[in-house]
């Protein structure tokens, strides 16, 4: 009888033991994994918040470099990549349109979410400085266009319905790629250094939310990636780019021009694949009416973009929205002085 109890009692002992051991390596894995688990949209936005985020958090990026976001769709794994997400950082300003439906799929109810554009008073469509010259260039373009028809009708009725088949095509085109219409106001407002600091405070305020035991480190972060910044923004100042005149395909310019007193005259949209010769003038009436030295295209690669300015009979520069390149919080300020060197090329 006391051999049974004696022998009970190890067990007891040695199960409390077993059970004690378990329950300090849970505790030791969650001290190990404690750090929040973030994602961040797409680039940019990965880049600023794992500037501020440093190693005290882990930071995933949810849309590849170099995918567009604009018409972005969802993947399975995005859904349970923001499933197993504590915080959720995007840009807003109606940028990343699929996240709503991937944040309610997910079911993720501990998670939070930071909005970096929150107090960004965003540019309008109606607001960009090109719309009237572009809307010009168009009628301009247009009245050539019947004129040239006119002095060639008799020899050239066949042309005739051959323009109109052109002009439906690329009316279509651009009803689908005008693109990007931005509801809520044009989101490209890490491209101004100065909102990119207000997005990056907003990231931090964000952060400290959400992981106060890490707050310090967060605030420290943030302020020497914002010194960065700052010091982007004086550069810029130091290059007196004001008055610069510049087209360019892709319509995300608008805040960096804005700041630093540039005209962004037109945007022209080209087709997704083969450009008219109806496309190819209006680049070359913008080019001429506005004098300018290159066409500023995302990518030298883009081979519309070459044989117009083959045609045009200007080169090609590259002026980077940031939206493509190395996940490296480092990489924006390469960027940013590449593009500030490309305007100082183009506009003296």
């Amino acid at each position: 009888m006391v051999k049974n109890l004696l022998k009970q009692r190890r067990y007891l002992l040695t199960l409390l033991a077993f059970l004690a051991s378990i329950s300090l390596t849970n505790v030791a894995c969650r001290a190990q994994s404690g750090a929040p688990k973030i994602v961040a949209t797409f680039l940019p936005i990965y880049m600023f918040t794992r500037a501020v985020a440093g190693e005290e958090a882990r930071v995933e990026i949810l849309i590849p470099p170099g995918v567009e976001v604009h018409d972005y769709q969802a993947r399975p794994g995005n859904v349970r990549t923001v499933a197993l997400a504590d915080v959720l950082v995007m840009n807003g300003l109606g940028m990343e349109e699929f996240l709503e439906g991937l944040v309610a799929n997910a079911g993720n109810r501990r998670l939070k979410e930071i909005d970096a554009s929150t107090g960004i008073e965003p540019l309008k469509d109606d607001e960009d400085d090109h719309e009237d010259d572009h809307e010009d260039d168009h009628e301009d373009d247009q009245d050539h266009e019947d004129d040239h028809d006119d002095d060639h009708e008799d020899d050239h009725d066949h042309d005739d319905d051959h323009d109109d088949d052109h002009e439906d095509d690329h009316d279509d085109h651009e009803d689908d790629h005008d693109g990007h219409d931005h509801a809520e106001g044009n989101p490209h407002v890490w491209l101004d250094p100065v909102l990119a600091q207000q997005q990056v405070a907003n990231i931090r305020d964000g952060l400290i939310a959400a992981d106060p035991v890490n707050a310090q480190t967060y605030r420290d972060n943030a302020e020497a990636y914002l010194r960065q910044l700052q010091k982007i923004d004086r550069e810029f100042e130091r290059s007196q780019l004001g008055g610069c005149r510049f087209i360019t395909f892709h319509d995300a310019y608008p805040y960096l021009a804005k700041r630093y007193g540039l005209q962004q005259m037109a945007v022209v949209e080209l087709p997704e694949d083969n450009i008219t010769p109806r496309d190819v003038q209006r680049v070359l009436a913008a080019a001429r009416e506005f004098k300018v030295k290159a066409l500023l295209s995302d990518s030298v690669e883009d081979r519309r973009i070459q044989q117009i300015a083959k045609q045009v009979g200007v080169p090609v520069k590259i002026l980077d929205p940031i939206e493509s390149g190395p996940a490296d919080p480092q990489y924006y300020f390469q960027a940013m002085r590449q593009n500030r060197q490309t305007l100082e090329t183009v506009c003296r």
